[in-house]
């Protein structure tokens, strides 16, 4: 291939093609030469490559440069860098490594760790072997591909963020086992893709999926070593190219198409995509860590550093440095280009934390007005998307949960933990039972939150893919986490959970029964809360990772949704997958269960409280009813926010008993601020009573079923004690 180089530009950062040439243009500040390398098979079959080293002879302060003519689409290519290696400070240029372009849109084939991708040698100098040979190429884009013009693509749902529902799944895992999915797409983009899929999220009700880690990522040495694979994906590479191993034919260029296509298939049925997102650290690890991109072509620029060591604030072995300004640049291009070119609606930060840190080394600490959460907050593209917060990292003072600027939305592990707890038995006083059920407002509506945030802004939820299942959180007391290799010592050690009485699968009918009511219980508690619920792929169909709850290696049946549960009673689920849509299309009918004000028990303009805690008789709780651990119930009647015009307009009502102890016959308040404001509470929903739901069979009433005790006597119209079954949440509404 003939090649004629020129001068070109210096941005964009990355290769583009211009008419019959592409622009090529990198940071690296530091090199003393920066090469385009070329690949081409050699027509001699030998399977390996021809490489043409072609130097980038312009500059313009960082950033190397120069157009060169003849490369187009489809070729494949590196980049390589000479320069200063001196790892004491913190210099790891190394000619012989082959390194991928972080701006690269493609990258060929899945990234493995391979011993000749270290930078090192075993004595600590420079390795000088060649790495070309196993790392994947990047592969120039098509200028024209793809399905080109925003007009021609879904518009995109743009749910309120009251009517949010997030669902979190792992591609793969999603469809991996689903038995309608054909063999050849399961475990893939398309897969997920498939109709069968769809039909269940739309079913369910969920209005966004929050995808694990899709951003090229490796499999990295110690996994490798072990037999093992890096199955969540937090170990990026590339922050632009989608990861190859789900596409169909494992290539990065079927797997740009077949993503965007997913996102497609998810928008036309009203889905929004949210990704899990990795801009803490990068998949090079620490100093011994390979040499694959950021580190051979400014390690000083994209890492945080403290002298030689890596500062570790992700416990990954590096740190991202999103402060600095090429490192910022990187995120907030790369952001652009997943919400304008695959179309996301949202994100999700892993390890948010590190994105708010400023200043040199281990000395970097957080706060709000960091430059990253400035530079989206103005950006017109990235201002109209969703920002959600995982609000830690290990680093110091790395708990930050409720310190993120608005309008960013937080996990917040305090539902998970204390709503767990309570269910286990602990008093409602002592799990925040009253902060937790109405948006958690002392973290979100406080002076730690300036403005003051919707209660949206809470993402509650009870596991996640970190941790147990929620059947596992029955049924476990303990991890079980031997076949990842670290001798069961990995994974959360405290994960307030309760096998209620046999560690881990059972015949004995009572057991299974008592789990299935204490599922039903929890999802109903996570379902009616104020804020955005976040439900796990698979905690509808009864899904058990075996008591795993580190499965971030198990791409296997283990990490793999089980679609058992999807059909008949759901076995030990016990109908848990009609029971999750009817929760779901409750919460919906109700706007009473979903407000973007925070209610502090103010009057409304119709008189009545805006929220009002009540006990099992009916009066108004008591500070010993709040600490009592006898499981005894705890009823709440919920109206629209005072002094929120929205708020104002909803006139109805509806009462929510969460009883965690044993069967209690409960009294509906009749007058004063916490009544039904002369109107009959009517019974919604009982989640101890299966199928006894006003959602069943196309929305007709089973209230006969519903509201009698077993006598005979119908407590439906509120005169009596309502008959509330142990380890059981009853809905009412009246309006």
């Amino acid at each position: 291939m003939k090649l004629t180089v020129s001068r070109g530009t210096p941005a964009p950062l990355g290769v583009t093609v211009d008419g019959d040439a592409v622009n090529v243009a990198v940071w690296a500040p530091e090199a003393t030469t920066v090469e385009f390398c070329l690949f081409t098979a050699r027509e001699d079959g030998t399977g390996t490559d021809t490489e043409l080293r072609v130097p980038l002879p312009w500059r313009d302060g960082g950033v190397r440069y120069a157009r060169i003519t003849g490369p187009g689409p489809g070729d494949r290519y590196g980049l390589r860098v000479d320069g200063v290696w001196d790892p004491a400070t913190g210099r790891y240029a190394n000619h012989a490594k082959l390194l991928i372009d972080p701006y690269a849109r493609i990258i060929e084939s899945p990234l493995t760790w391979h011993p000749l991708m270290s930078g090192f040698t075993g004595g600590g100098d420079a390795d000088p072997r060649d790495s070309a040979a196993v790392v994947p190429k990047c592969v120039i884009p098509d200028a024209g591909e793809p399905l080109t013009a925003a007009s021609s693509r879904p518009e995109r749902p743009r749910h309120d963020a009251t009517d949010l529902v997030i669902y979190e799944a792992h591609l793969k895992g999603l469809s991996a086992a689903h038995p309608e999915v054909p063999e050849d797409l399961r475990g893939t983009y398309a897969g997920m893709a498939h109709p069968v899929i769809i039909d269940h999220l739309t079913g369910l009700g969920v209005t966004a999926v929050e995808l694990l880690p899709l951003q090229t990522f490796i499999d990295d040495r110690f996994l490798v070593n072990r037999g093992l694979t890096n199955y969540w994906g937090y170990q990026p590479v590339n922050w632009f190219a989608p990861e190859p191993r789900y596409a169909t034919d494992r290539t990065g260029t079927t797997a740009y198409r077949e993503l965007r296509e997913l996102v497609d298939a998810l928008h036309t049925a009203g889905i929004e995509v949210i990704l899990d997102v990795v801009y803490n650290h990068s998949g090079e690890g620490d100093e011994l860590g390979p040499t694959l991109s950021l580190r051979g072509l400014d390690n000083n620029g994209y890492h945080l550093m403290d002298g030689p060591e890596f500062v570790n604030d992700t416990g990954t072995g590096n740190t991202l440095a999103v402060d600095h300004p090429p490192m910022l640049r990187l995120v907030t291009d790369s952001l652009r280009y997943w919400v304008t070119d695959i179309g996301l609606d949202g994100f999700r930060f892993d390890l948010g934390a590190t994105l708010g840190r400023v200043g040199a080394g281990s000395f970097a600490g957080f706060t709000p007005d960091a430059a990253f959460f400035r530079t989206v907050a103005q950006d017109p593209v990235l201002s109209q998307v969703r920002f959600i917060a995982e609000p830690w990292d290990i680093g110091p003072d790395g708990y930050r949960l409720g310190q993120f600027p608005r309008p960013w939305a937080e996990w917040n592990d305090r539902f998970r933990d204390g709503i767990r707890r309570l269910w286990r038995g602990d008093s409602p006083g002592a799990t925040d039972l009253g902060s937790l059920l109405l948006g958690s407002a002392g973290l979100f509506d406080g002076p730690t939150r300036w403005p003051a945030a919707p209660a949206t802004t809470s993402v509650n939820f009870l596991t996640a893919h970190d941790g147990f299942t929620l059947t596992d959180v029955v049924s476990y007391n303990d991890r079980h986490n031997e076949a990842n290799g670290e001798h069961g010592n990995d994974g959360h050690g405290e994960n307030f959970s309760d096998n209620l009485g046999t560690e881990g699968p059972t015949d004995d009918p009572g057991v299974v029964e008592a789990r299935a009511r204490r599922v039903r219980g929890m999802l109903a508690t996570l379902l009616l809360s104020q804020g955005t619920p976040m439900l796990l792929a698979g905690d509808e169909l009864g899904n058990s990772q075996g008591g795993n709850n580190n499965a971030y290696v198990q791409d296997n049946p283990t990490g793999w949704v089980d679609w058992s549960g999807a059909h008949g009673d759901g076995g030990a689920a016990g109908g848990l997958l009609a029971f999750t849509r009817d929760l779901i299309a409750l919460r919906r009918r109700l706007p009473v269960l979903r407000q973007s004000s925070y209610r502090h028990g103010q009057l409304r303009a119709d008189g009545h409280r805006d929220v009002e805690w009540f006990r099992a008789d009916g009066s108004p709780m008591t500070d010993a009813d709040w600490h009592a651990t006898d499981g005894r119930p705890v009823g709440v009647v919920l109206r629209g926010t005072a002094g929120d015009t929205d708020g104002e307009a909803d006139c109805g009502a509806v009462a929510l008993v969460v009883n965690t102890g044993g069967d209690a016959g409960v009294t509906l308040p009749t007058g004063g601020d916490g009544s039904a404001g002369g109107r009959t509470w009517t019974p919604e929903l009982d989640s101890a009573r299966v199928g006894c739901s006003r959602l069943v069979s196309e929305g007709q009433t089973n209230l006969e079923r519903l509201t009698r005790d077993g006598t005979g006597e119908d407590t439906s119209d509120g005169t009596g004690p309502y008959p509330v079954l142990g380890q059981s949440v009853v809905v009412f509404s009246a309006g």
